[in-house]
């Protein structure tokens, strides 16, 4: 490819900002890999599988957000972008079925994919990029996902606690590399300034992805009622689910997730920001994954004893969403609406009373503290004139 072919890739001031169908389409194999990971951990509520589901939607989240960053940097339009972005969803997907068993059976074919995707990526970016700053940066991205595909193969290799252990450090080192730069010997840290382009198309992926996340809620809620034969105290505990699942959507665009764009655009710094706004999704995602776990078990089994680990799901999801809600609002405003940590103190003081109580009840007490939150959001925004976003420098 010519230095000028070459050059057409990289996304350039005032390109189109709107997300592609390409990306939409990207992001259904998501919903699967969402559902997998609740799936798997209504199946055991330990805490090990807790943390086992976390490492794998660390690494799951990487692969969709480094492709987001992808497409925000460069042209989606193009046929060697959109190469890379459908040999990724396929890729993403085999990990997506690899998930149930990623810490038995298939880990290596897990593990293989996602260092087979961002290995792969990056070299075909070496390859069509020359003699530019987004080749170096390609480049760097090869020398870290170099090392940490040593502990993620490595972690397929072995069982229990020692793949854990190796995975676990794999996420880490993935996520911090791409925080401070991918520092690089003899190529140094890429330029945050070459790093966001676009602040609209970054802000419209993240709520799509919080949405794709949303639709996972709803598919196992949905699928959780069709299993239950509709008895009345089933659709009760549904009927709970779907304003759950309402109430998140509510306090998420209200207004944070309204204004993402502008804030990016606004800031003094729209990297870090970005950034921010990228964990606090993550966390987002992370709540309403454990929330979907809460749904199908209440849903399954409404009445009767509530056991802790159950009534620590149900609450704890939406205690996990609006810690990472809280977040979000302060990446983009600089300060947090007081709700969302009473919130997550309601929430956490509710786990003790709700012993005794069935599941569906425990549910409702959930429904309850967000109905609160989205009621003040509503209020605030009929006395206030909208807010513009403020982020901190």
């Amino acid at each position: 490819m010519t230095t000028s072919g070459a050059a057409e890739l990289v996304r350039k001031a005032g390109d189109p900002e709107r997300a592609t169908f390409l990306e939409l389409f990207f992001d259904l194999v998501f919903v699967l890999a969402l559902v997998q990971l609740s799936r798997g951990l209504a199946e055991d509520l330990r805490w090990s599988d807790a943390f086992r589901t976390l490492v794998l939607l660390g690494a799951m989240w990487w692969v969709w957000s480094s492709t987001a960053w992808l497409t925000d940097r460069t042209d989606p339009e193009r046929l060697v972008i959109q190469g890379l972005v459908i040999a990724t969803m396929v890729g993403s997907l085999v990990m997506a079925a690899a998930v149930p068993e990623a810490f038995g059976d298939t880990g290596l074919i897990f593990a293989g994919a996602y260092v087979a995707i961002q290995f792969g990526r990056g070299l075909v970016l070496v390859a069509v990029l020359r003699a530019q700053e987004f080749q170096r940066h390609a480049v760097r991205g090869l020398f870290w996902y170099g090392l940490s595909a040593l502990p993620w193969i490595a972690g397929a290799l072995v069982h229990g606690t020692a793949r854990v252990a190796l995975w676990a450090l794999a996420v880490v080192l993935d996520h911090t590399a791409g925080r401070i730069g991918f520092p690089t010997p003899g190529a140094g840290r890429t330029p945050s300034q070459d790093l966001v382009i676009s602040g609209e198309h970054l802000a419209e992926r993240y709520r799509q992805f919080f949405i794709i996340a949303l639709g996972e809620l709803i598919l196992v809620t949905g699928l959780a009622l069709s299993s239950s034969g509709f008895a009345l105290d089933a659709v009760a505990a549904f009927t709970v689910s779907i304003a759950t699942a309402v109430l998140l959507w509510r306090i998420y665009i209200y207004r944070a997730g309204q204004v993402l764009a502008e804030a990016i655009a606004v800031s003094a710094d729209p990297v870090r920001l970005a950034g921010s706004a990228s964990y606090a999704h993550l966390t987002m995602v992370a709540g309403v994954v454990a929330a979907a776990v809460g749904d199908e078990l209440v849903i399954a089994h409404p009445l009767g004893h509530t056991p802790p680990a159950w009534i620590v799901v149900i609450l704890g999801g939406p205690a996990l969403y609006l810690a990472g809600r809280a977040r979000f609002e302060h990446a983009v405003f600089g300060r947090v609406s007081w709700s969302r940590p009473i919130g997550v103190l309601a929430l956490a003081a509710l786990i003790p009373v709700m012993l005794p109580l069935p599941p569906v009840v425990v549910a409702a007490a959930a429904a309850l503290v967000l109905t609160g939150i989205a009621a003040t959001d509503a209020v605030r925004a009929r006395r206030r004139p909208p807010e513009p976003p403020s982020p901190p420098g």
